[in-house]
């Protein structure tokens, strides 16, 4: 049998390649869009990918199911639980199967059956992988999907928080704790293999560890400690999660109707004569992306672009600030072009309509900058202007300003009539970097928006004044990877 963990550290997720060498068929679970990076890994391998599976519907990203059983013609695998809101409703043309609790099937010598794991999703599935070619009768690990992470479990809010299914949170942390507390009782030797790692909103404390095994998460998992007491259970699963990008939803709903088929990766054409083509830019229905340094960005870009640095944040803030209809120019090293097109195919985005090399942004006939001040400046400012914490709900509640609104930046956007278009707005963060996406996006919007350096933890080392003390940071959905 041959395992492949293929990581995508944009998104945090993990998707595998496991082929039969005997055979040479494999099997991808859980892909992204971009499928040809799947079948170029099979076939260094000698491998060529007959099947693919979903462990359920993906909030966070768009599957590659569709595109491998276009591309190659995969058998496709997918939870037949969940009642009719969560069936994959694209499967009908191609070869399918809809998996019960306990189905198997293989591929090549090596078995896969399927355990319903719902809680995360109401049809979520998990699987136990057995390699009967090698002569084993007991499975060596599971693919646990968003089920079980390492640390963590799958937060069972996003149908609520993302997708608007009102009253679904609580039942589905019940669900949760059914599936939780059968897994308890696996070997504790099986392995365990998830779908995401630190850095994933799909959960609120995920390990960078890529794997785990079951007794390991039974003896240290925080979550899964508290199996034993359901109440405390239900509680804890459902606090402390951080707020979904607004993508998430769109995500759910074209996962399970059916993701537009890709064909070739988008390769834009990189444009130097700046000048010739602003105006254009400038027209509603095209947005200008700037993957430059913050500074750069702050001291000259062109006209009503947002800020969006590579790296964690890029998807966050293109999926929360630019909708998918909307043409995007994007400001990066062409290097690095097909890297950033990658991340943002995988959330949905196709119209890329030029590469524009940083150096070309000084020849635009104007440029727009942002400003910005220093934690002593803004707090002289308060007091004529509205002050904006776009840091997640979890780290406004332990410390804050106390004439803070609370807007986390990933859900600002649709909210920005509730800020003032008299006043001055002052943005922050816990360090820096989510504000300036924020305050690039107002100033996109009309907003006299000011990014704040340094964010709240230079307020806090400035000695200036807080609403409530105690330790807050970035952290509540990234681990600090995001730059606060």
């Amino acid at each position: 049998m041959l395992f492949r963990q293929i990581d995508d550290p944009k998104l945090a997720q993990y998707a595998y390649l496991i082929g039969c060498q005997r055979t040479g068929e494999a099997i991808v679970f859980d892909p992204e869009r971009d499928v040809d990076r799947y079948v170029a890994a099979a076939a260094r391998e000698g491998l060529r990918i007959v099947a693919v599976a979903e462990t359920h519907i993906h909030a966070d990203f768009l599957s590659g199911a569709r595109e491998l059983a276009e591309k190659v013609g995969a058998h496709v695998y997918v939870s037949g639980k969940g009642g009719s809101e969560w069936q994959s409703r694209w499967v009908g043309p191609y070869k399918h199967t809809l998996l019960e609790d306990g189905t198997t099937f293989r591929v090549g010598n090596i078995e896969f059956r399927a355990v319903h794991t719902p809680g995360h999703t109401p049809e979520h599935m998990s699987y136990l992988v057995t390699d009967r070619g090698g002569g084993a009768t007991e499975p060596m690990g599971m693919i646990t999907g968003d089920f079980v992470f390492v640390g963590d479990l799958g937060r069972p809010d996003l149908l609520e928080s993302a997708a608007g299914v009102e009253g679904i949170a609580e039942p589905s942390a019940r669900e949760l704790w059914r599936s939780a507390s059968r897994f308890v009782k696996l070997p504790g030797y099986l392995q365990v293999w998830p779908a995401h790692g630190a850095g994933s909103a799909c959960g609120k404390a995920l390990g960078a560890i890529p794997q785990s095994t079951v007794g390991y998460e039974v003896a240290n998992s925080p979550a899964l400690r508290l199996v034993g007491d359901e109440g405390a259970f239900v509680k804890d699963i459902l606090s402390g999660q951080p707020e979904p990008p607004l993508y998430f939803a769109r995500m759910k709903a074209l996962n399970r109707d059916g993701v537009p088929v890709l064909g070739a990766i988008p390769a834009p054409a990189t444009v130097t004569d700046v000048a010739a083509h602003a105006a254009e830019w400038e027209r509603p229905g095209t947005v200008v992306v700037d993957t430059r340094p913050w500074p750069a960005f702050r001291d000259g870009h062109l006209p009503g672009a947002i800020y969006a640095p590579i790296g964690k944040m890029l998807p966050m803030v293109v999926g929360s600030y630019v909708k998918p209809e909307e043409r995007i120019v994007l400001v990066c090293e062409p290097a690095r072009a097909d890297e950033i097109v990658r991340d943002l195919v995988r959330i949905g985005y196709d119209r890329f309509v030029a590469v524009v090399p940083p150096e070309a942004v000084q020849a635009a006939p104007k440029l727009d900058t942002v400003p910005e001040l220093g934690v002593q400046e803004a707090n002289d400012a308060r007091g004529a202007a509205f002050v904006l914490d776009v840091r997640g709900a979890s780290e406004h509640a332990v410390a804050r300003l106390a004439d803070a609104r609370n807007i986390a930046y990933t859900r600002l956007a649709p909210r920005v009539h509730e800020l003032p278009r008299d006043r001055r707005i002052l943005v922050h963060c816990a360090l820096g970097g989510r504000s300036a996406a924020a305050t690039s996006m107002l100033r996109r919007a009309g907003f006299d928006a000011v990014n704040v350096a340094g964010g709240f933890e230079a307020w806090k080392k400035a000695g200036l004044p807080t609403a409530a003390p105690g330790k807050a940071g970035c952290g509540s959905c990234c681990g600090g990877s995001c730059g606060g």
